[in-house]
């Protein structure tokens, strides 16, 4: 086995790297990968990888990169031309940005990468709730697998709560999150969760990588979005 370099994913802002055999992931979520993407077993490892922070939109914005998906685009470009110069001539299929059969956040808890927030974002004692999942693949590599990052939630120390105080929707308040409320507010024409998630910043946690206002309105945008097709 061999130690990756992820070097130019880091430079890049993709600093989050996760390394894990196929055959040791849970056995219904290797199983639903193997049986969709990988029947003759030609891979060996899932890579997954990540943001933290607001590095990986200065990056794309450096690029110039103009496309509907410049996040997904600029990253997967990216990952690409890291795998072809670390791994010439290897097999290998990203599966995300894409409907994969896999949990994204199952396989964060597993990277140690994700806890439970009360507003439903992951959240780490390193980067908050500022980073989230930006490639997958499977790959025939052999390198070392990832150890997952040791920690609690950050969460369980918080007394105050000041995400559910804050929020404008209520949408805690209950004692669990109603997503029914959130997104009841998020359409309303003086909601103030349109192009952000007052919860989501008023949460203490990794606030030095809180994402600037020009990444807050692009990425609320795209659920806001959504959340108007699917009525």
């Amino acid at each position: 086995m061999r130690a990756g370099d992820f070097t130019a994913l880091n430079g890049a802002g993709l600093k989050l790297q996760a390394v894990f055999d196929l055959d040791r992931l849970p056995v219904e979520m290797a199983a639903a990968l193997r049986g969709r993407y990988d029947p003759a077993h030609r891979y060996r490892q899932l890579i997954l990888i990540g943001h933290g922070g607001t590095s990986l939109w200065e990056a794309v914005e450096a690029s110039g990169m103009r496309s509907e998906n410049p996040i997904d685009d600029f990253s997967v470009r990216t990952v690409e031309r890291w795998f072809a110069e670390q791994f010439p001539d290897t097999a290998r299929q990203i599966i995300y940005p894409g409907d994969i059969p896999a949990d994204l956040q199952a396989l964060g808890r597993i990277a140690g990468w994700h806890h439970a927030s009360p507003f439903m974002l992951g959240i780490n004692a390193d980067w908050g709730t500022w980073f989230a999942y930006r490639v997958v693949l499977l790959a025939a590599t052999d390198l070392e697998p990832t150890r997952p990052v040791k920690g609690k939630s950050p969460c369980a120390r918080c007394a105050d709560k000041p995400c559910i105080a804050a929020c404008p929707a209520g949408a805690m308040d209950g004692g669990s999150f109603a997503l029914d409320k959130c997104i009841g507010y998020r359409r309303q024409a003086s909601s103030r969760c349109k192009a952000t998630c007052v919860a989501r910043i008023s949460c203490p946690v990794g606030s030095a990588h809180r994402y600037g206002d020009k990444q807050m309105r692009h990425a609320y945008s795209i659920s806001l979005r959504e959340i108007e097709r699917h009525g």
